[in-house]
């Protein structure tokens, strides 16, 4: 989908001198050192295809499981988000005839003003920024992940993070604040993998049927090469993207009014209508506890048989809550960013999910 022309002239570095900006520079890995220090093995590349296929598959109605994606809102612990992994990866064997299990695995955290900004850019937490050391902390989770034969699932923020990090990536996201940005639809046009382009912050599914239309045309712009040099980058779209509903300006859009009412719009704009419902976020209005009841809602509509639902979001942790950052003792497995769902109530919802895939299935099958 993507290939790389180098442009006649090439910038690499600025200081504030250059441009009379407030700017510093401090030199990172290229995307082939990195990829040479932390290679993709055999076994990863195997989860990765197989995770992008049965994504592929699920939400072009191909494969009639329902997807999930599942998992902390951001990683900021290593360790917990292994430990998760872990008991992901046996949940999702033992669901696997109904569920489609991705694992979120968000390393950068977009802001409406400020705060910790992930993983990838502050992997100590301390606000000390060190690019260099959160890719290698990023990629080197990704890797023991993907290793487990989980699907991994992340949001795509900063341009330059898909040159380190796509080749372990089975599906991804475009956020609401980034949805209507023409370098993110640039960049989902040639990705390698299903992205979900999310309704606008206000809560506009147009944007993000407009983002699909824009992300499935071939594109070149400037960007980042696996030397570290830009290039100008030329890709030959993606037709893999789809809506996903996550609420906005203070109203939830997991309904099934709301469903067909985005359905309409894709179909409308002569695109599938198979779309993913986002249960946390404006649809829960961030509440965890809430949360685990609009996903069976959604369940509901699924085993209801509404086909247009090809899947769920879920923000989960191993304890439920969140925790603020350098206040009191840290409590291992719990978020610092949103609340998520704690790991008892993600197994009784995925549970539930799994009987309305059954019964959807079972619905469709007697209706032939």
């Amino acid at each position: 989908m993507l290939t790389e022309e180098k442009p006649r002239s090439v910038v690499e570095q600025f200081s504030p001198g250059d441009i009379g900006g407030r700017h510093r520079t401090h030199l990172a890995s290229t995307p082939d050192e990195l990829l040479t220090e932390l290679p993709l093995t055999a076994d990863a590349a195997r989860s990765v295809s197989s995770g992008r296929l049965m994504t592929r598959r699920v939400l072009s109605g191909e494969d009639d499981r329902l997807l999930v994606v599942v998992g902390p809102c951001s990683i900021h612990d290593v360790n917990a988000g292994l430990a998760y992994a872990r008991s992901l990866a046996e949940l999702a064997a033992e669901l696997a005839d109904d569920l489609a299990i991705v694992m979120r695995v968000y390393v950068e955290k977009p802001r409406t003003t400020v705060g910790w900004t992930g993983l990838l850019a502050d992997p100590a937490l301390d606000g000390n920024l060190d690019l260099d050391r959160g890719l290698r902390t990023a990629r080197s989770l990704m890797l023991e992940i993907a290793e487990l034969g989980l699907a991994i699932g992340t949001e795509w923020l900063s341009p330059a993070a898909p040159a380190y990090l796509a080749d372990l990536i089975s599906w991804g996201a475009i956020g609401a604040r980034t949805v209507e940005s023409q370098v993110h639809r640039q960049l989902a046009s040639g990705l390698p993998m299903p992205v979900g382009m999310k309704n606008g912050s206000t809560g506009s599914v147009g944007v993000a049927v407009d983002a699909i239309r824009s992300a499935a045309a071939p594109h070149a712009y400037l960007g980042l090469g696996r030397n570290g040099r830009p290039v100008t980058l030329r890709t030959s779209g993606n037709p893999d993207c789809h809506v996903v509903l996550r609420g906005g300006s203070g109203q939830p859009n997991y309904r099934a009014e709301h469903v067909r009412d985005a359905a309409r719009l894709l179909s409308a704009a002569a695109l599938p209508t198979g779309l993913v419902i986002d249960a946390s976020h404006g649809n829960s209005g961030k509440d965890h506890e809430q949360q685990a009841l609009v996903a069976r809602e959604i369940g509901a509509q699924v085993a209801a048989g509404d086909t247009d639902i090809r899947g769920v979001m879920l923000e989960g942790f191993l304890v439920p809550g969140r925790q603020e950052l350098g206040i009191g003792e840290a409590v291992f497995g719990q978020s610092i960013t949103d609340a998520c769902m704690g790991w008892d109530a993600t197994v009784d919802v995925l549970r539930d999910l799994a009987s309305a895939s059954r019964r959807c299935r079972a619905l469709t099958a007697a209706g032939r």
